[in-house]
């Protein structure tokens, strides 16, 4: 719809009558970082929010496990207070905690409001190290990653340079990350060591004189009466991806250069020279095979694919698993972010074409790996190879060998039954409705039509994660696990349909 006139777009005002200047906005952590990644983005999500795409459930499922991690945080400060005010009564916020920091029976302050050169931030956690006339304090920014990220000290300079300019007196500065290395031993989770402190007081040092430049420059484009011209990148995706991505490229041509598959400096390159679209990649090019292959757009069948199929043996079994990570343990002898499998199937078919199905899905609070290990050797049996698409499963069956030494040598010999579609099409096989992505989503609706993903009410292995934690650790109402179960089960039983899908195809295109 095109804006009235006087009216802003996204990018700027419509003809007609001039605006008046934009009202100055009050900056944040977000925003701050926002800015740092790239102007136009800062802009867009202030001036014109509602040309962003909204998070999808993955994304919405990492913040919701982020949150988590914050509040598990703070069981290690026992006596600490929350400033419990909503984020848009930054006034009360900021009241609240000047209260805290004044009552020295508080040993520390979560959620801690401050101001200072038009930057409003909340804090983490607020440590106090010292009482009286020199109270001193730390600042803990709580990271539910396993690494320090260098977005991570610009987070944490920018704090320490709100609340030193506010006249608090910081000792020092760092990180709370989830430590890899623990290993959960049940009972109570260790929260000692369940987190690991990186110390950022120093590294933070030489940042800080770069804030009041970046601020001010964030200003001005902010006072600007149109977003700045940014051409769409890979800085688009790091150190976050931009949701502003699909509005930035709408008018991007189908066969734009950037998703040219395989090196982004070979991509910068050719942009540099003017080139937008595959086809004016020039001959002399040095190209994979794919780049070559996404550049001519054509359909490509190698003279070995044949070959290669058969040396599959029957009866095939077509193999998938999902798991869940969570950040923090839930079962006896496993590791923060460690992948727990949850649920398999399996579609069998046999020499003459007819088609099973089994499956399970793990559906109580219980470590469920011992029950999926011995259900799937039932099903898999000691005949015939299993057709997976990647290594994952071997790295989930290798995990399970170590967990389960008693089912050890039954697993490994699964493993060496193991046939991976995905090498099998990426040397053999190539359609031009890959887009050169060989992700099963993306192959199985180019090989067979009429499957597809966006009737599922799952679509993506992070939201089957999610919803697998939500069925067995928060709901209550048992209407909804069960819907939760059919879900789950349904899109795993799609991967691997789709694997038969994919092998029948194949075997069409030796026959054409």
């Amino acid at each position: 719809m095109t804006p009235p006139t006087g009216a802003p777009s996204a990018d700027g005002p419509s003809p007609g009558e001039p605006l008046a200047p934009p009202k100055p906005v009050r900056l944040s952590k977000s925003r701050y970082l926002s800015g740092r990644q790239c102007h136009r983005r800062l802009y867009l999500e202030i001036r014109a929010p509602e040309s962003a795409t909204p998070p999808d459930r993955a994304t919405q499922a990492m913040l919701e496990a982020g949150n988590e991690i914050g509040r598990v945080a703070r069981d290690r400060y026992p006596g600490g207070v929350l400033v419990n005010v909503g984020p848009r009564q930054s006034a009360e916020a900021l009241r609240r905690t000047a209260e805290l920091l004044a009552d020295p029976g508080v040993p520390a302050v979560f959620e801690g409001a401050f101001e200072f050169d038009g930057v409003f931030v909340r804090v983490d956690i607020l440590e106090r190290l010292a009482s009286g006339p020199e109270q001193t304090w730390r600042l803990i920014e709580v990271k539910s990653s396993t690494r320090v990220r260098e977005v991570h000290r610009h987070d944490v300079a920018l704090q320490t340079y709100v609340l030193r300019g506010a006249g608090l007196s910081l000792a020092g500065c760092g990180l709370l990350l989830i430590n890899r290395d623990y290993v959960y031993g049940g009972g109570a989770v260790d929260l000692a060591r369940l987190f690991a402190w990186e110390d950022l007081t120093e590294e933070v040092g030489p940042l800080l004189a770069e804030i009041p430049g970046a601020l001010t420059e964030q200003k001005a484009v902010l006072a600007a009466p149109a977003a700045p011209v940014v051409e769409p990148d890979a800085h688009c995706h790091s150190p976050y991806e931009c949701p502003f991505w699909a509005h930035c490229t709408r008018d991007k041509p189908a066969r734009w250069i950037f998703h040219l598959p395989g090196s982004s400096r070979l991509v910068a390159q050719l942009m540099g020279q003017g080139i937008t679209t595959m086809e004016e990649i020039p001959p002399h090019t040095k190209l994979t095979v794919v780049q070559r292959l996404v550049r001519e757009n054509v359909e490509w069948t190698s003279r070995g694919l044949r070959q290669v199929l058969v040396t599959v043996h029957y009866p095939v079994h077509h193999l998938d698993f999902e798991t869940f990570m969570p950040a923090i343990p839930r079962f006896a002898g496993t590791r923060p972010y460690q992948a727990i499998p949850t649920q398999w199937s399996n579609y069998i078919e046999a020499q003459d074409g007819d088609l099973r199905q089994e499956a399970f899905l793990a559906t109580e609070s219980a470590d469920p790996r011992e029950a999926f290990a011995v259900s799937l050797l039932a099903s898999v049996g000691a005949a015939g190879s299993i057709c997976v698409y990647s290594q994952y499963e071997q790295a989930i069956l290798e995990g399970l060998a170590v967990a389960l030494p008693h089912l050890k040598a039954e697993l490994l010999r699964v493993i060496d039954r193991l046939w991976d579609l995905l090498p099998i099409i990426r040397a053999h096989y190539y359609h031009p409705r890959f887009d050169g992505s060989y992700s099963i989503k993306q192959v199985a609706p180019a090989l067979a039509p009429s499957l597809d993903y966006r009737d599922l009410e799952i679509q993506e292995g992070g939201v089957a994660a999610r919803e697998f934690t939500r069925m067995v650790f928060e709901a209550t109402d048992w209407v909804e696990r069960d819907r939760i179960r059919q879900a789950l089960l349904e899109y795993c039983a799609r991967d691997t349909l789709a694997m038969v899908e994919i092998r029948r195809a194949l075997w069409r295109k030796c026959a054409g």
